[in-house]
């Protein structure tokens, strides 16, 4: 049994309250907007070097603590260190122990790309045993299906690829967009990524899916050209790498960027114009697929 405890606080101490709380024995401790669900929500988005100078005005912070902390001593204790006059005004829940495996497991659903292409947890029954299921579960690589730059990605690919094809896909994370490039047809399928966890996760993604992906690290040299290429990384890399990453796509090929958010695109089309003219091509949840051809 654990307990959770919510505080209420005021954007300027919300952190220093976090901080406090860990040092005084919380299990965890987490910010939210406290008007989340509401008219008043305010949505944050951010990336490395680029985060939102302030937390919600309205935030609340929750701690797990044990359940026989101290809870009054412990409280007292975080908010003299968090600089703040008094205790905020809290709430407590009990947490009971959970099948926490379970528990995920029943969060994640098969996931409809298309009407050719699902994304199927193990532990499910693919939907439809005559589509393209690609086996996928949450692990420590970005790209599951659900977030909507990857669904953006893949519902491109479906209409892109075609059989013989060559595909890259830069920042290839889970290894998901080329998992779905292989499956779909492609004769050779490229993953590059920067993090080594990364590259390992997408390694057991595609032998799981029982496909060929080569797979290397972004230091290592690349010199060849592609038909098709994605990359559904971040704003700032897909602007800093624009020369790169538009120099491997082939004469005549394609290219699908994601990861861009609807008021950055215009930043993103203006770095890749020496290179590649882009066009917003779909759009999803506040999030833009980028499009083009050399």
């Amino acid at each position: 049994m654990w307990i959770s405890v919510t505080l209420q606080a005021e954007a300027a101490k919300a952190e220093a309250l976090s901080d406090a709380l860990m040092e005084a024995g919380a299990l965890s401790v987490s910010i939210e907007d406290a008007d989340a669900g509401t008219e008043a929500e305010k949505p944050q988005f951010g990336e490395p070097g680029h985060l939102p100078t302030a937390l919600w005005d309205h935030s609340r912070v929750i701690a797990l603590l044990d359940a026989d902390a101290d809870l009054p001593a412990l409280l007292a204790a975080a908010s003299a260190a968090a600089g703040l006059a008094s205790v905020p005004s809290y709430t407590t829940e009990t947490v009971a122990e959970q099948n926490w495996v379970q528990l995920t497991q029943s969060q994640f659903e098969p996931i409809r790309i298309t009407d050719r292409m699902w994304i199927v947890p193990s532990w499910h029954e693919a939907p439809d045993g005559d589509a393209i299921n690609i086996e996928l579960d949450p692990g420590m690589a970005f790209g599951t299906g659900s977030h909507p730059t990857t669904r953006l990605c893949l519902e491109w690919l479906c209409d892109a690829v075609q059989p013989g094809q060559t595909v890259l896909d830069y920042g290839c994370g889970s290894g998901i967009l080329g998992i779905a490039a292989a499956r779909l047809g492609a004769a050779e399928v490229l993953g590059v990524d920067i993090d080594d966890k990364a590259i390992e996760a997408a390694a057991d993604n595609a032998s799981r899916n029982q496909v060929r992906l080569r797979l290397q690290h972004s230091r290592e040299p690349l010199d060849t050209a592609f038909d098709i290429v994605v990359a559904n990384i971040l704003t700032n890399p897909l602007c800093v790498l624009a020369p790169a990453i538009a120099a491997h796509v082939a004469p005549g090929g394609r290219v699908a960027l994601s990861g861009v958010l609807e008021p950055q695109a215009e930043q993103v089309i203006a770095a890749w114009a020496p290179y590649i003219e882009l066009k917003v091509g779909a759009s999803l949840d506040g999030w833009v697929r980028l499009e083009g051809q050399r």
